[in-house]
């Protein structure tokens, strides 16, 4: 499954693999988080991006991956709530999803360090809730070292999108349908 997303702003393509990782944003810092984020997933994903600002690539690659992972789930009953705390050094971020609804409550203050903005992650993470649609809730409980803080939110959604993707025997729902 392919996913593209085509603007005078930016090019990218992702997609869903067995195993691979192969996260070529342009954006070292970026191409980190994903891996991270595939990696705790534990899915593969092969991405491509090519970009102007910084601010595109972050927001558009929110828009793609929601796309593709609810695409991957249509039609499918999965878990629909996941959740996380993941620790890293003086970090501890909380991350819980829904995919049910676009919503997202962003508690992640950090200061700006090298190739770490808190403003992207924000976007990466408001794109991702518009497009799949999700209810997704990340707060920093504790940290001071932006790599750590930004890290452990990654982790923690992936972590939170596994469990959330998992497939379920029966819509969960009591109204009968997300």
């Amino acid at each position: 499954m392919k996913m593209e997303r085509k603007t005078r702003e930016v090019l990218i393509t992702a997609e869903l693999s067995e195993k691979e990782q192969r996260i070529e944003t342009g954006d070292p810092v970026f191409d980190h988080m994903l891996t991270s984020l595939f990696f705790y997933m534990q899915k593969g994903a092969r991405i491509k991006a090519t970009w102007d600002l910084r601010h595109h690539l972050w927001e558009d690659t929110g828009l793609v991956i929601g796309s593709l992972l609810s695409e991957y789930a249509k039609g499918q009953n999965v878990n629909r709530f996941g959740n996380a705390i993941m620790p890293m050094d003086d970090a501890l971020v909380l991350v819980s999803v829904d995919l049910s609804r676009s919503f997202l409550m962003f508690d992640l203050e950090f200061p700006s360090g090298e190739g770490f903005e808190p403003s992207l992650v924000k976007e990466f993470f408001q794109a991702f809730s518009r497009s799949y649609p999700a209810t997704i809730h990340v707060k920093k409980l504790a940290g001071f070292d932006p790599h750590h803080i930004c890290e452990a939110s990654f982790k923690a959604f992936g972590v939170a999108l596994k469990e959330a993707l998992k497939p379920s025997s029966r819509v969960e729902s009591t109204k009968g349908e997300i």
